[in-house]
């Protein structure tokens, strides 16, 4: 009984409960000995992948192969732990010099990188440590915790496969990024999101033929937050769904007001995250009941998608991107290009729209090889019946370049920066024939 407690029944490690009793221990001793320890969190790197595709039985060998690995490359002094699921924790004890940790760091990392032959199939994995030093960074066990984790999960994001020292710096952006959570809970209850629209303008005859929806937060404290600081912690929440939802009901709303204006053809581009389409739960069906209430088709809305999404898509997300094109959606790819592109991606998929990212706009000249870019981008484009849309069009340069070459759209601030819906339905006015 006392075994099964204490001990992880798959590695026969210490479990969380043992491993944070042996760190109480570790910490009372070096406050003794006036001695140094490092603490580290190693989590094994898309180990959910192995687990989905061979199965749990072999998730389970390599977790045990991946702990013996670990418990190789150490001192019988130091003490190994899983938490659970792919999550190790590691004491190094009696350290002489923090210095010392990057090569017991990267050591480990280099085992744990080795091919894991599971009865004849072989598996590449790699793992992310994140480390802390006693007493420098923290005296509770707590917060030794909570700081190597903070450093794991710097390791993920600068690329996995590597390690990371905790920071002071780390832990402000750490509370920084909690505040910010807990005020986004609250932004769309407090009418603090607002949808900006950007005109996309036919480069033959220079009218505006659609919009692409832009949201804004508008904080009460700190002003205007750049949706590339907001989106990703929505999409880790899993607010990105409800925000995602308002976003397309306001667009649907401006569509609707539009098209009076527009001889009834006008769209808006929804940018769709990748997390919106892993989500089982939500449905397309949602939208287009929401369009038919308005009166509208799906033609009216442009989906906005990223390469890395076909990239990596499953057989759900190729349904739900089938699902838009049944109920007469079309599909754009952003920032085309810049990603992973693969022809086959785009026939398999059936996209209508590619967007040139501005980088490549941004440096159009006669001889240069951004405009070869472009072109060769046009051409293969409309070989495969695609429309092409131009972002970042600044200058009439740019412009007319882009319309030499064949460009169907252009969108930047050539034609209008990003505006509010009643400032946009005042340029369409204008724009009117």
């Amino acid at each position: 009984i006392w075994n099964q407690a204490n001990y992880d029944l798959l590695t026969q490690l210490p479990n969380r409960r043992l491993f944070s009793d042996r760190l109480q221990q570790e910490i009372k001793k070096s406050q003794h000995d006036h001695s140094q320890f490092a603490l580290l969190f190693i989590d094994l790197d898309r180990f959910k992948e192995v687990n989905d595709t061979l199965g749990h039985s072999h998730g389970d060998y390599l977790l045990i192969e991946a702990s013996n690995r670990i418990q190789r490359h150490l001192k019988e002094t130091d003490t190994v732990g899983r938490l659970g699921g792919d999550e190790f924790t590691v004491i190094i004890a009696n350290l002489p010099d923090p210095s010392v940790m990057t090569l017991i760091a990267q050591r480990v990392l280099d085992a744990l990188a080795a091919p894991y032959d599971l009865e004849g199939e072989i598996v590449y994995l790699s793992a992310s440590i994140g480390i802390t030093v006693f007493p420098e960074d923290a005296t509770s066990s707590a917060e030794l915790l909570k700081n190597a984790d903070q450093a794991m999960y710097e390791a993920k994001k600068n690329g996995r496969n590597r390690f990371s020292f905790f920071t002071p710096m780390m832990q402000a952006m750490a509370q920084a990024r909690m505040r910010m959570t807990r005020d986004l809970r609250n932004a769309l209850g407090m009418h603090q999101f607002s949808v900006y629209f950007q005109p996309i303008v036919d480069l033959a005859t220079q009218r505006i033929h659609k919009a692409e929806a832009l949201i804004r937060w508008q904080h009460p404290e700190h002003g205007f937050i750049s949706p590339a600081e907001f989106i990703p912690l929505a999409e880790e929440t899993g607010l990105i769904h409800e925000i995602g939802d308002w976003v397309f009901h306001q667009s649907a709303q401006l569509v609707k007001r539009c098209l009076p204006l527009t001889n009834h053809d006008f769209q808006v581009s929804v940018n769709k995250s990748p997390v919106q389409f892993h989500d089982r739960a939500h449905s397309h069906q949602d939208w287009m009941e929401y369009l038919s209430g308005l009166g509208l088709s799906g033609h009216n809305i442009v989906v906005e998608i990223t390469e890395g999404l076909l990239l990596n898509a499953s057989s759900g997300i190729a349904d739900k991107l089938l699902h838009f094109r049944d109920a007469g959606m079309q599909v754009a790819i952003d920032d085309f290009g810049t990603g992973y592109s693969s022809l086959s991606y785009l026939k398999k998929f059936d996209i209508d729209y590619l967007k040139i990212d501005q980088s490549f706009v941004r440096n159009l000249s006669d001889e240069g090889e951004d405009l070869a870019l472009c072109e060769a981008i046009v051409t293969m484009a409309h070989k495969l019946d695609l429309r092409v849309i131009a972002e970042g069009v600044e200058t009439t340069e740019q412009r007319d370049m882009l319309a030499q070459i064949g460009c169907d759209y252009g969108q930047g601030y050539l034609f209008s920066k990003p505006l509010p819906a009643e400032e946009f339905m005042q340029l369409l006015e204008r724009a009117s024939p």
